[in-house]
């Protein structure tokens, strides 16, 4: 266990993130690169003309589509980690469930600004972004594979409404758009080797630059309505999961989706 998984779980309550510096050693760090790595090129020469005109990030990084089953072992089996699970732990202690793993790279047009939401904004109409930010809980857990620009937040909106400023940057109101800066904006760097957790409803934003390539696993709480958002084949096969030493996250998944067709 985290000796301070207390301390964690309590800025993560207050401010809807923490950072853990230096928290994989290089040898995991290149593992995860080298996977990644395969996943992303692949990726990119099928999805070539997304890729140049506006992608920024992509998904499904576990699934079969480009990985072979070694590589996907070895994603289940950093996802699963003592590392991952101890935070994981720290901040949903009572059944969270895999939901889907994202990578995160600057956009190949220099002209493409990155942008502040919440990720709940693409789901949920405002009347509903509301109660979402105040009832669910769905974790992004970023490992950056080379040091980058990170993240810009704004602490404590994983608990609360925009305020006005927020709002009309977020929604691209009253003269704003989306890029602009806001005032309360924190920005935090990453480098290789960290751990940043937050909240997927607060209001961020990825900041391009450098040789941005981050893995984000995404966590929820198993008592909000989520497993919809899960690919079927993003989870291990049966075998794979007998080969992993804590299949906590990936079973809670597969019960919720059992219990979804029962």
């Amino acid at each position: 266990m985290l000796k301070n998984s207390q301390q964690l779980s309590n800025s993560y309550n207050e401010h809807g993130y923490f950072v853990i510096r230096n928290y994989f050693d290089e040898a995991q760090i290149a593992s995860l690169r080298e996977v990644v790595l395969k996943f992303h090129e692949l990726w990119k020469a099928d999805n070539e003309e997304f890729y140049q005109e506006e992608a920024f990030n992509s998904s499904l990084i576990t699934g079969s589509e480009y990985l072979l089953s070694n590589d996907r072992k070895i994603l289940f089996n950093f996802i699963s980690s003592p590392k991952i699970m101890d935070v994981v732990d720290a901040v949903i202690p009572e059944n969270p469930a895999f939901m889907n793993t994202q990578l995160f790279f600057n956009p190949v047009n220099p002209q493409q600004k990155d942008f502040w939401h919440r990720d709940c904004q693409y789901d949920y109409d405002i009347e509903d972004q509301m109660k979402v930010i105040l009832e669910t809980q769905v974790l992004h857990l970023r490992v950056p594979l080379f040091d980058e620009l990170g993240m810009e937040i704004i602490p404590g909106t994983h608990k609360r409404w925009d305020n006005e400023e927020e709002y009309n940057v977020r929604q691209e109101v009253n003269g704003k758009v989306s890029s602009d800066s806001i005032s309360g904006g924190k920005p935090i760097a990453l480098a290789a080797g960290d751990l940043l957790v937050f909240s997927a409803d607060m209001i961020h934003r990825g900041l391009y630059g450098l040789d941005r390539l981050a893995l984000d696993i995404l966590i929820f709480d198993s008592s909000a309505d989520y497993v919809d958002y899960v690919d079927d084949d993003c989870l291990p096969t049966q075998s794979m999961l007998n080969n992993i030493a804590d299949p906590r996250l990936f079973m809670n998944t597969l019960h919720l989706k059992s219990m979804q067709c029962s």
